[in-house]
């Protein structure tokens, strides 16, 4: 169940963030490096960093010098968000390797990676909807109508946690097939985003 290994690892490295609480903080993973524990822990940081990174920017009165050291902090957040999906699926890629796919195996919309990076964010949008379904300082209105939109979340995650089971099931039993896209990002290319190629003539 790797779903359900997977996320009480997201939900630490939530709360780990939220001990200081500020996106510039450095990385703290307590899991052994080279690990998968190791890796998941870093993929939510980087998310749980970005989804602050979000709130900031969203600020009416943020400088707009600051706003643009931001958003290239963003791109740079992004790139890294992808990268390590590509390596968690390496991790299932090499798990997977020596299995034989049945002849009329299929293939997913998504990656096992993907699915997780999707339970990542849905972790993220748990503790945040939680907050706000609690908080002393709002009204009773805006927290039921937050509970009901946690309710909805949490449903999600036990139906998140079954699809990506069946899932690597599937893929285990050389029912489903894994093809792996390097995520072909143009706009931090320099030879691949138009403005920045035209700035290197």
């Amino acid at each position: 169940m790797f779903a359900e290994f997977a996320y009480p690892i997201f939900e630490e490295s939530i709360k780990l963030y939220h001990v200081i609480d500020d996106a510039y903080q450095p990385t703290q993973n307590p899991y052994e490096k080279g690990s998968i524990e190791h890796l998941l822990f870093a993929k939510n940081w980087v998310d749980t960093v970005q989804w602050h990174y979000e709130d900031i920017i969203r600020d009416p009165n943020i400088d707009p010098v600051a706003a643009l050291t931001l958003k290239r902090q963003i791109d740079a957040s992004n790139q890294v968000r992808t990268d390590m999906v590509e390596y968690i699926d390496s991790y299932f890629l090499d798990k997977y390797k020596d299995v034989q796919v049945k002849p009329d195996a299929k293939i997913n919309t998504e990656s096992p990676a993907w699915a997780i990076d999707r339970l990542s964010i849905l972790a993220l949008k748990i503790y945040h909807m939680n907050e706000e379904a609690t908080r002393t300082s709002a009204s009773a209105e805006h927290k039921a109508k937050c509970q009901e939109k946690l309710n909805v979340l949490l449903d999600q995650k036990n139906d998140m946690f079954a699809s990506i089971s069946q899932l690597i099931a599937d893929i285990e039993k050389g029912d489903k097939f894994m093809k792996v896209y390097k995520q072909m990002k143009m706009y931090n290319d320099d030879d691949l985003n138009p403005v920045l190629y035209q700035n290197k003539k």
